[in-house]
């Protein structure tokens, strides 16, 4: 039995969730933080980056240039409206986004909210595991493989699945030191 289309479907939810990890605020910038936001331009919905160019300063500050200086204020307010716990300073031409020191309480709350993260990940990788079973299934009662060779890809899935979880936890692992440690 083939995995790679349900390796694939893993493999899609992990790399969501880095993505997901770039963008928590841990208090020092990040081109993450902004670049998932989406910006209501006056030629339509477009990301961050697409719309501006988006710099480090330093550690605790970041500076997004507007490509079309008329969309300042839509790059303000999308940055301010995200909830992102980001404060969008209008500075003219650009906007500047000081990120603040974490206090232990915000801390304490990132940390549970990358573990909820990597739970809903964990939940996407368990569905893909049951649609690689239910495909095992299906083409073992059509009759297409053997009882052996059935049981050896309900191993190899359950490989795969421990793999992704691994994969996973380490990420949520190193997320939540690297928040507690800040």
């Amino acid at each position: 039995m083939d995995l790679t289309p349900h390796r694939q479907q893993m493999d899609k939810a992990i790399q969501f969730l880095v993505s997901e990890l770039k963008a928590l605020q841990v208090g020092r910038a990040s081109a993450g933080l902004v670049e998932n936001i989406t910006v209501e331009a006056s030629y339509g919905p477009m990301k961050v980056p697409q719309i501006a160019h988006v710099t480090i300063m330093d550690a605790q500050t970041i500076k997004i240039e507007p490509r079309d200086k008329n969309e300042l204020k839509h790059v303000e307010k999308a940055i301010y409206d995200a909830n992102a716990w980001l404060t969008p300073q209008n500075e003219g031409s650009y906007v500047i986004v000081r990120i603040p020191a974490l206090t232990q309480e915000r801390r304490l709350e990132i940390s549970k909210q990358v573990k909820a993260m990597g739970e809903e990940v964990k939940w996407r990788v368990r569905m893909a595991r049951q649609e690689a079973m239910k495909d095992n299934k299906s083409i073992f009662d059509a009759k297409e493989i053997g009882e052996d060779e059935s049981k050896r890809n309900e191993k190899d899935i359950d490989v795969l699945v421990k793999t992704m979880n691994d994969k996973i936890d380490e990420l949520i692992k190193n997320k939540a030191d690297e928040v507690m440690s800040m």
